[in-house]
């Protein structure tokens, strides 16, 4: 969680395991391009960075973050191998409770795939007052969800693993 006293991509308290032997898909928004499209950089780098390999990433773009859900839910069915899901998007609130009915769905949705199939399916959406505080959590002031949310995969696939 951030706040003021602390980054997103701080993880010098933490084990990361080795990703070498994973294979993780990140289904990415395309609404607010500019905050998932940093999102996803993150992610990328991170997973890289603990020794995915490129070929065992698979990157898909969905229109909005309300679609991850169903996403997630057609690759694992279609694709068994998979031992993460990472979801990343950006809802941003508006005049309405439009906000309020999207960021429910959509974690309520990302949870439930990953019950329903039993492997991690990680939630990298920030859900912020204003384009200013995606900023801070995308690169910015407060670190990079999407580096938050490749780690969580990792330590999950990993720990899925071990069962």
């Amino acid at each position: 969680m951030a706040s003021h006293l602390k980054n997103l991509s701080d993880f010098s308290h933490t084990i990361i395991p080795d990703g070498s032997n994973f294979k993780i898909a990140i289904l990415v928004a395309e609404w607010n391009a500019k905050i998932t499209g940093a999102l996803y950089e993150g992610a990328l780098k991170t997973l890289l960075k603990h020794g995915l390999k490129e070929k065992n990433i698979i990157t898909k773009a969905v229109p909005g973050s309300f679609e991850l859900t169903t996403a997630a839910e057609i690759l694992l069915n279609h694709q068994n191998n998979i031992d993460a899901v990472i979801c990343l998007g950006c809802i941003i609130q508006g005049d309405t409770k439009h906000f309020d009915f999207i960021c429910d769905a959509v974690a309520n949705g990302i949870t439930n795939v990953g019950i329903k199939y039993s492997k991690p399916v990680i939630f990298g959406v920030l859900t912020t007052n204003t384009e200013e505080q995606a900023l801070d959590r995308a690169g910015g002031k407060h670190g990079n969800k999407g580096d938050e949310a490749a780690i969580t995969a990792l330590k999950m696939a990993f720990f899925a693993s071990t069962i």
